[in-house]
Parts: structure tokens; C-alpha cells; sequence
């Protein structure tokens, strides 16, 4: 019973790290990204996708290096399911997610093709080797050269634009840097409480290991991603809180499963198989979604919470 508390309480600090965190975290974000004129859909798909990834990349490189793989691959594609279905979802009953034209011809076909490249590593010998962890991670640097230069470039289209407005307000450069920096320690140690607490309430309930990495680990260190995107998406960073979502998703596979599976070889089994299967058309569809009115609406969110809900009970029967 009192470690049952423990749990429970593990899981309320959790809850307000994570909360608070990515309060910070979107605030520094965002007036770094008005500073420099640098559009939010870049600062999401970067600084804040790989922030809010944190705990993804911690709870994916210790089970490889515990060698418990099977926990890595769940948690990342399950994680991706969750921004897709979930996250994106409750934001756009918020408001409605515009996407930009850009965003709709780069970033997002980018996720799509990602989620194939996992399906089809996943199916070639069933497992991610090593090698395949280098591609993923080279595939990775070439992703950030190419959003870097994005930035780059549109901070020098904007060069001659007028000063931000004065209705946003921007923090001098070290409160910035304490808020993202800050933000993002309350984000990764809130999903390390949230995880382990989550975990041992699982456990102690009787659940399997891998639906505990599709279910409660994903969800736990997805958190971050749920958090901060509902709170851009609160405070109008509707472009930060998709960029947040597709960023983190191809860091997801990118950068973690590459890490993963550089330090060891990741098994894929059927359920992965059909998970990723999954994932690709969950990605189309948001896609589809999103190039329809080039924006996500609240009839579209509630589809892709309903799909989410429906995915939950599949995997909690099979």
C-alpha cells in the first residue's frame, strides 16, 4: 500500500513538471523565435520537438542498454501514435491547427517517409540493426542542416521586415535561456517521475511489458509533446504546437531509434509490425487532414481522439 502511494505521488509531481515545464518552455521558445524572427513552425519542429523528446531518448537508450530493445521500439512508435492521434486531436479542439504550405510539402512528407523507412527496416531481417541505427542518425544530421538553413533563411527574408509588435513580450536573452534550459530539466526529470510511477502502478496491476511500452511508458514520456502543444496551441502558437508534434515524431525515429539501435540491435516482432503499418497511415491521414483547408479542425481532432481511443482498446485485447 505505501509503495502503491509512492507511485501515486511520483506520478502528481510528475504531472506538475511537466505542466509548468513546458509553460517555460514555450514562452522562451516563442520569444526567441519573435527576437529573431525566426517562424515558429521551425522552432517547434526543432528546439521544442527535440525537447519535449527527451524522455522518449532517455527511457529508449537505457532499455538498450539493458538490453530490453522490445520496450525502445514500443515506446517510440507508440509515442509517434500518440502525438499523431492524441495530441494533435486535443489541440485542435482548442483551435484550429493552420498548417503552412511549406509545412505541408516538406516537413510532413518527411514524417510520412519516415514511418515507411521504419516499417521497411523493421521487416528486413526483423530487426534495426546497427548499420541501420548510422543511416537513421545521418538521416537525422542532413534533417537538421536542412532546418537550420530553413531558419537561416527566413530570418534573412525577415531582415528588413518591422520590429515584432508590441503586444508580444520579449524576454531579455538569459531569461530565454533560463526558461528553455529550465523548461526543458522540469520536462525530462516530470516524464522520468511520470514513467516510473505510471510503470510500477502498471506493473503491480499485472500488465505485460509490452503493452506497458505502447500504453503507459508511450504516453508517459509522450507527455511532454500532449503539454506543451496544448499549451502553444493555447497561447496561439498554433504553428509551434504542429511543428512540436511532426518534429518530434522525426526525432522520434531518427535520432532515437538510430541511437537505439547503434548501441544494439533492435528486434522487431509482429505487433511492431503492424504498429508501424499503423503509424504510416495514421501519418497519411493527418496529412490529408491537414491539406484539405490547410488547417486541422475540431471535427478532424475528435476523429483522430475516437481513432486513438479505438487503437487503446485494440492493443489492450490482442
Amino acid at each position: 500500500m505505501v509503495a502503491m502511494m509512492q507511485s501515486i505521488v511520483l506520478l502528481l509531481v510528475g504531472f506538475v513538471l511537466l505542466i509548468k515545464g513546458a509553460d517555460f518552455f514555450v514562452e522562451g521558445s516563442s520569444s526567441v523565435a519573435r527576437a529573431l524572427r525566426i517562424p515558429s513552425m521551425i522552432v517547434g519542429l526543432t528546439i521544442v520537438a527535440m525537447g519535449t523528446s527527451l524522455p522518449e531518448l532517455a527511457v529508449s537508450v537505457t532499455a538498450s542498454v539493458a538490453g530490453n530493445n522490445a520496450l525502445a521500439v514500443s515506446n517510440v512508435i507508440g509515442s509517434n501514435l500518440f502525438n499523431l492521434m492524441l495530441v494533435c486531436g486535443a489541440c485542435a479542439l482548442f483551435a484550429p491547427l493552420i498548417v503552412q504550405k511549406d509545412t505541408l510539402k516538406k516537413e510532413i512528407p518527411v514524417s510520412v517517409l519516415c514511418a515507411v523507412l521504419l516499417f521497411v527496416l523493421g521487416i528486413s531481417g526483423m530487426e534495426i540493426g546497427r548499420t541501420d541505427g548510422v543511416i537513421l542518425l545521418l538521416l537525422f544530421i542532413g534533417f537538421l542542416v536542412w532546418m537550420v538553413r530553413s531558419a537561416l533563411k527566413a530570418h534573412a527574408a525577415s531582415a528588413e521586415a518591422e520590429a515584432p509588435s508590441g503586444e508580444y513580450k520579449i524576454y531579455p536573452a538569459w531569461k530565454c535561456a533560463l526558461y528553455i534550459v529550465g523548461g526543458a530539466v522540469a520536462i525530462k526529470f516530470g516524464g522520468d517521475f511520470v514513467v516510473d510511477g505510471a510503470s510500477a502502478i502498471a506493473v503491480k496491476a499485472g500488465l505485460s511489458q509490452n503493452l506497458i511500452g505502447l500504453t503507459i511508458v508511450a504516453m508517459g514520456t509522450s507527455l511532454p509533446e500532449f503539454v506543451t502543444s496544448v499549451v502553444a496551441a493555447r497561447k496561439n502558437e498554433v504553428d509551434m504546437a504542429f511543428g512540436n508534434v511532426i518534429g518530434s515524431n522525426i526525432f522520434n525515429i531518427l535520432f532515437i531509434l538510430g541511437v537505439t539501435a547503434a548501441i544494439s540491435p533492435v528486434a522487431f516482432i509482429m505487433e511492431n509490425v503492424v504498429d508501424s503499418i499503423l503509424l504510416v497511415m495514421v501519418s497519411i491521414l493527418v496529412w490529408v487532414f491537414a491539406w484539405s483547408r490547410l488547417h486541422i479542425e475540431k471535427k478532424e481532432g475528435v476523429v483522430l481522439l475516437a481513432l486513438y481511443a479505438a487503437y487503446l482498446v485494440y492493443i489492450c485485447m490482442r
